[in-house]
Order: C-alpha cells, then structure tokens, then sequence
C-alpha cells in the first residue's frame, strides 16, 4: 500500500505518532485530528483505518508497522467495501445529523462483520448539531474496546469542549510551498492532457487555498477560481459604489456559503494582518486591504471575523447564502472613509 507518509510528507508526524502508539499498544479509543480545510486529514484517517483493520500489518510490535495491502481487509478497503470502515460527513443540510450519529453508536457497540476492529470516521465533527453532538458524546463516555474514533476537525472551528476531552489531540500542520507544490503537480500530471491546469492556474490555486493541496486541487480543477474572480470583482465595485449589495451579493450567492465564508474570513484575516504591519495572503487584494488598514483601527479587522463566525453558525439553520453575503458586504463597506462635501 502506499506510505501515507512519503505521499504526503507533511502527515508523517501525526501518522508516526498512531504507529508508535499502536506498537506500544496504547492507541486511545478516540483520536481528534485537527487541520486546515483541504490538508489531507481524510486521507489520513483513512490510512489508520486501513492500519487498524489489516490482518497482517508489516512490523507489528516495531516502531513503524504498515498495512500489508494483500490480504482480505485491505483489499476491502482497496475497493471502498469494508463494511467495518464507515465514514460519517456533512450532508446537503452541511452539518452532521442526529440520524448519522445515532447510525454510529450503532455500529460501535455492533460485533465487526469481517475484521477484527472496526473504525468510524467523522469528517467534520466540528459540524454536528447540537443533537448530534450529544448523542457522540454518549458514544465517547462508553468506549467499546474494538473500535477506534477518528475525529476530524477544522482549525479554528468551534467543537464541544466536552467531546475535545475525550479525545486525545493531534495536529496536522500544512505543508511547505515546496511539498504542496510537488504534491499538486503529481496530481495534475495524471490527469489527461486537455484537463491539466497551467501552471499559473496551479500558483493562483495554491495561493488561495493557503498551500491546502487537497483544496487546490480542487480549486484548480473546478470553477472556483472563476467563480471566485467574478466576486472578487463585484467585492471591490461594490466598495467603490458602483454596484449595489443585491447585485455584488449575487456573484457570491453563485460560490455557495461555504466558499463565501472562506472568502470573507480570508479578506478579514488579511485586513488584521495588514493592520498589525504584515503582508497579506491574497496579493490581488492587496491594494483594498491596505488602504483600508489604514483608515480603521485593528478591532474592525476582528469584528469582521467575528460576523463570519455568526453566519457560519447560521449555517446550522440553513441560511441563505446571498443574505449572508450581503450582511458581510455591508459591514465591509462601513470600514470606508466617508466623503465630505465641499463647503
């Protein structure tokens, strides 16, 4: 099978320390693994899952053991078929349900069906529901010896602090310009000929995603980036006044409120950093950001944060994009200086 570690370098400690762990015997019942959006924190879980349900796992009891990648479980796993690997995921609400979770304790306390362990995956668990958040912390109080929780959170996203102690804490950093370069292009290389991106279009995807390689890929082989530049440029007519809020607000309603949010909070982290004498992220914003760090005080860069926060927990109640846009477009266009008629 492939070493996780050598695909993605920038795993490697987190995935060292669950083979460690697993030699010694001493892998918890419940792992919380943070990361940025897009750095590779499903593709690591699944290759614990596939460790931890191997028949036969290269190097047991040493420091480093591997799945084989030969017998039943892994071709199972291989196949996308294991019945004792499930993975639990926002749906079209974009959260968690109570229904999913419940599904969950289920299989926790059910005997495995062809392993001898069986293996849940949370992708986002720091977007449950309240319900759902609850029923998993009754599963994390009765932690059954065969099966192992992997829960996956983005940095910066709010998650029970119940749930957080449960669990023990790993932290996968992003990897360096270099690694995600190299990772992207490998990528892109086995696409076909027509659909690989350029190089501009890989550097642009990179920059936006912040070096996230699974999320430029994604940026770079979807519409984002287009969808993106068309409101990014409504953003900026918008502040100038040439537009009105409904028509900006459009443009970001196209991109979906996950990207809108990911957007707005990228533009205000740059406002903060700008502020505090640093260089921005997104070079094409440069300009706006600059002038307007210099027209307003630190606190409206974090009162702008905190409003991203507010229509992200909006998002609980499935709300509407373009409103969220609006709201956000209206309190960046208050950081303008205002024009003083001529007496």
């Amino acid at each position: 099978m492939t070493d996780i570690a050598q695909d993605m370098p920038w795993l490697a400690k987190a995935w060292g320390a669950v083979q460690h762990r697993l030699a010694q015997d001493r892998l918890p019942h419940a792992l919380l693994v943070v990361g940025e959006r897009g750095v590779g924190k499903r593709d690591w879980a699944m290759a614990v899952g596939g460790l931890l349900l191997c028949e036969a796992p290269v190097g047991l009891g040493e420091s480093a053991p591997m799945a084989c990648g030969h017998c039943k479980q892994c071709e199972l796993l291989a196949a996308g078929t294991h019945p004792d690997l499930r993975v639990y995921a926002p749906e079209k609400s974009r959260m968690v349900k109570v229904d999913q979770i419940r599904a969950l304790s289920t299989f926790a306390v059910a005997s495995p069906q062809v392993a001898h362990h069986k293996v849940a995956i949370v992708d986002r668990a720091d977007q449950l529901n309240i319900n759902a958040a609850n029923a998993l912390l009754k599963t994390l109080e009765e932690p059954q010896p065969d099966v192992t929780l992997l829960l996956l959170q983005e940095s910066g996203r709010p998650i029970l602090p119940t749930i957080r102690s449960r669990c023990q804490a790993l932290t996968i950093p992003l990897p360096t310009t270099e690694q995600a370069g190299q990772w992207l292009a490998s990528r892109v290389a086995e696409l076909e000929d027509g659909a690989r991106p350029d190089t501009n279009v890989l550097a642009k995807s990179l920059m936006l995603a912040g070096n996230a390689p699974r999320l430029a890929l994604e940026y770079a082989t979807g519409d984002f980036l287009s969808l993106r530049d068309e409101a990014f440029d409504a953003f900026r007519q918008f502040m100038k006044g040439q537009v009105g809020v409904g028509e900006a607000a459009k443009k970001f309603k196209a991109l979906g409120l996950e990207d809108t949010l990911w957007l707005f909070e990228c533009w205000a982290a740059d406002l903060a950093r700008c502020s505090a004498g640093g260089e921005v992220s997104d070079p094409e914003a440069a300009d706006m950001l600059g002038y307007l760090a210099r027209s307003n005080p630190p606190w409206r860069a974090h009162e702008l944060l905190d409003k991203v926060k507010e229509s992200r927990s909006a998002a609980v109640y499935n709300a509407s994009p373009e409103l969220e846009a609006s709201q956000l477009l209206i309190a960046w266009r208050e950081l303008m200086p205002v024009k003083r008629k001529a007496s």
